[in-house]
Order: structure tokens, then C-alpha cells, then sequence
């Protein structure tokens, strides 16, 4: 299993709106068929290992971190191909969240008389595709906040000033965290201080563009900004201002689309924000903003996860916290839950929650 999770993870920005699926046939301890799925290629991971374990399939194991699907999609149902291959057993690290598998899979391969195992290192499958489960149930893109902080918790020394604070390893995780991603999203306040590309640098393949969407909701931003000059049909600006307007024909002159949306005491509504992104099959949204979005994130309750990578300094007074939330609301502030601690050379990051996507905590179970 372990190794099917490393071939899922090879589908890293290749696989989206699909899940990632790694696979794996086994027998008698002889690896005869690996795969993963790519969106492009269509077959799903558990066919493109059948396909190379060939007729040395019958009697074998087959693991997949997913549960194996039983519909017709762009695909046929990979249940019937798992049934006639002739493999005796399947072990899988999960169920799938989509409604139209959610174990009907299981019960598929049950029926036909193979032994189904299910639960085996699930919750590093569910990790994997965290955003596809929370995307196919809500159709809302699953929300990473990250930032980079002092051991005080300030994101630069003033506001509009861009502050270095980590080092290479923690920078470089953020990279590989934004070409994981669909699409980054910042505010207005950040493209005028700190004029961001907001680009996937990681230089891996990936097979849509990163979007890259900024909240401007009284659409200052200008045609002479980094990430307007270098847009290719990839950036995205929401304001709650008029799409007719002489500013917004001026960014869409550049390549820029500008999506007006319902506002509230004249800032750009982010649920709304987030549904569009939603139709737009953006399962997995990377928060890259200041204090004032970030907070304004929290406090409506769209961030799923946090991942805040901190640098062993300490900036002192006048800095720039990472959220601007009142102190009054601390008591009833939300708290992060399943922490993690990643040490990232002299930096480390900590990861954790605000909620479950999947609703459940993991069994084992098998028939």
C-alpha cells in the first residue's frame, strides 16, 4: 500500500477533477503491475496495472488507495475489469467519498466473491485527497491557508513592507504546496505592496495552469502589475464593482478576467468567490494573502487548513500579525486540530484543521 500511495502522489497536479489513485498488483510477493491515474490518459490507476500484470493478474492482490470505481463515466466501471482479471483479493486504503461510489464498489467486488480489505493506511489516503473529498461533496474548493511567520506571529515588519522570514527548505515546501494547488488567491493589498507573480516555479509538470485570483473589491489594480503583464488566460480578479467599467475593460485589454460578485459592507462576498471557483472545477485553493484577508477568511469559516511555516526570529512590536481578527472574538475563535510538526532545516512548519472533510475518523474492515 505504502507503494501505491507513492505512485498516487506521482498524479500531483495531474490529476484534477479526478482523484489521485495509486496501484498496485501483487503475488506471491512479486510486484506484476503498478499505475497511477493521469486525467489526460483516462484510465484509472487499477486498469493501467491490470494491463501490465496481464494474465498473471488471475489469483493475485490487487491494493489501491482508492476505492475502485462501479459507474460509467469517462470511464468504464473499473469494478468489472477488477472482477474479470481474475485477481482474488483486494486490499484498498479507503472509500470513496464520491456519492455515486461510496462503497458500492466494495459491495461490487464482494459480490462476485472476491475478499475486499479496506482501511489499510487511510488516513495518508484521505490526506492525499483531502481536496477531492471535500470538492465532490460541496462543490467548494478545499482551503489552505499558508503564510510564513516569526516565532511572535508577525507576517512582515509593517504593512505594504515584503519581509524575507524563512529559508530555502520552508520556501521550497511552499513551492511544491503551490503546484499542488488549482489555484493561489490573495488580496488587493498584497499585489500593490509586495507585486507578486504568484507562479508555480517548481518547474513540474502540471497539466492545467496554476490560477492565480486576486479579491480586489473596489478593482484598484493596475495593467502594470507582474501578475497582470504576465497573464495568459490564468488570472482571475474578483470585485464587487461593476464588469463594465472603464478599469475592468483596461485589465481584460491585458489578458485578465474580471468576475464582478455580490458584496457585503462593500467587500467581495468569498463564499461567493468560492462557489465560482467551484464551477470552475478548482478542487484545491491555496490562501497566499495578508492580514486582512486572512482574516476575513477565518472569520467566515472557509479555511479547511492551516500551514504555517515559522522562522526562529522574533520581530518584536509594529509588525504585521498574520490574521486582522479582534482580540474581543478570542474566546470564541476556532481552534486547529490534527497537528503536525515538519522540521524544515533551521525552520519548521505546523500544520492542522478546522475541520474534518471526510466526517469520520479511519477503520479497518474486511469481509
Amino acid at each position: 500500500m505504502e507503494r501505491a500511495l507513492e505512485l498516487a502522489r506521482e498524479g500531483t497536479a495531474l490529476t484534477h477533477p479526478n482523484p489521485m489513485v495509486g496501484a498496485v498488483v501483487v503475488k506471491d510477493g512479486e510486484a506484476l503491475g503498478r499505475g497511477y491515474h493521469r486525467y489526460d490518459e483516462r484510465d484509472h490507476a487499477e486498469i493501467v496495472a491490470l494491463r501490465e500484470a496481464g494474465e498473471r493478474a488471475r489469483g493475485a492482490t490487487l491494493y489501491v488507495t482508492l476505492e475502485p470505481c462501479c459507474h460509467t463515466g469517462r470511464t468504464g466501471p473499473c469494478t468489472k475489469a477488477i472482477i474479470a482479471s481474475g485477481v482474488r483479493r483486494v486490499v484498498a486504503a479507503m472509500e470513496d467519498p464520491n456519492p455515486e461510489v461510496a462503497g458500492q464498489g466494495f459491495a461490487e467486488l464482494r459480490t462476485a466473491g472476491l475478499h475486499v480489505t479496506e482501511g489499510i493506511e487511510q488516513d495518508e489516503a484521505m490526506r492525499l485527497n483531502e481536496d477531492f473529498a471535500c470538492w465532490i461533496k460541496t462543490q467548494l474548493p478545499f482551503v489552505a491557508l499558508k503564510a510564513a511567520l516569526t516565532l511572535d506571529g508577525q507576517i512582515a515588519m509593517r504593512p505594504g513592507h515584503e519581509t524575507a522570514i524563512t529559508d530555502g527548505p520552508a520556501r521550497e515546501a511552499g513551492q511544491r504546496m503551490r503546484h499542488a494547488a488549482d489555484a493561489v488567491l490573495t488580496g488587493i493589498g498584497t499585489v500593490l505592496a509586495d507585486d507578486p507573480l504568484l507562479t508555480d516555479r517548481t518547474g513540474l509538470a502540471r497539466r492545467r495552469k496554476l490560477l492565480r485570483v486576486v479579491v480586489d473589491s473596489s478593482l484598484r489594480i493596475t495593467p502594470d502589475k507582474k501578475i497582470v503583464e504576465s497573464a495568459d488566460g490564468d488570472v482571475v480578479v474578483f470585485t464587487a464593482q461593476p464588469s463594465s467599467t472603464e478599469e475592468s475593460r483596461a485589465i481584460e485589454r491585458a489578458g485578465v478576467e474580471v468576475v464582478s460578485v455580490p458584496a457585503r459592507e462593500g467587500h467581495v462576498e468569498l463564499r461567493e468567490v468560492l462557489r465560482e471557483l467551484g464551477r470552475r472545477q478548482i478542487l484545491n485553493l491555496l490562501l497566499e494573502a495578508g492580514a486582512e484577508l486572512n482574516g476575513a477568511a477565518i472569520a467566515e469559516g472557509i479555511v479547511d487548513k492551516m500551514v504555517l511555516f515559522y522562522a526562529p526570529k522574533i520581530m518584536g512590536t509594529g509588525g504585521v500579525p498574520l490574521a486582522a481578527l479582534p482580540s474581543s472574538g478570542f474566546l470564541n475563535a476556532p481552534s486547529l486540530s490534527r497537528l503536525t510538526l515538519h522540521g524544515l532545516g533551521r525552520d519548521f512548519a505546523v500544520e492542522g484543521y478546522f475541520r474534518d472533510v471526510y466526517g469520520h475518523n479511519g477503520t479497518h474492515r474486511g469481509n
